[in-house]
């Protein structure tokens, strides 16, 4: 997903009863800056950068908000920390087993992550996740 189909920050926040403020917008652009999807520590010490008195409890209210108002996705990888993904559209998850890097995998045009699985007769599936695990091209060419 790229910039110009993220959904309008301030009339999503304002819609949903919150305030704008200069913290929340900077959590905000953190995520959508490199979009490689950081824990709630990662984002503090990037926010930290452009509003030195933002505190970690604040960053952890922001994501909140913005998970809450359908800005951002929480991202769980087992036992790892939760991590932050701005990408609202369908899609998976690689993980680089060697580096930890977390990727984005679109689903093909028009699909849904629920269209490759049999879903049993009478189940609804409200929420998919899939996740993929091995390794990423930097660090399959440097263990070569």
């Amino acid at each position: 997903m790229n910039k110009t189909t993220q959904p309008a920050y301030e009339e999503t926040i304002s819609h949903n009863g919150h305030r704008l403020t200069p913290q929340r917008r900077e959590v905000y652009n953190v995520l959508l800056a490199d979009r490689d999807h950081p824990t709630a520590t990662e984002v503090f010490i990037r926010a930290k950068k452009r509003i030195p008195a933002i505190s970690l409890a604040t960053v952890y209210n922001c994501l909140e908000t913005l998970v809450e108002c359908g800005l951002a996705k929480q991202v769980n990888v087992e036992r790892e920390a939760t991590r932050y993904c701005p990408n609202l559209s369908e899609h998976g998850h690689f993980i680089c087993e060697s580096c930890g890097i977390v990727s984005d995998i679109p689903v093909t045009k028009g699909g849904s992550l629920t269209q490759f699985l049999k879903v049993p007769s009478g189940f609804n599936v409200n929420h998919s996740e899939i996740t993929l695990r091995g390794t990423c091209p930097a660090c399959k060419k440097s263990n070569h």
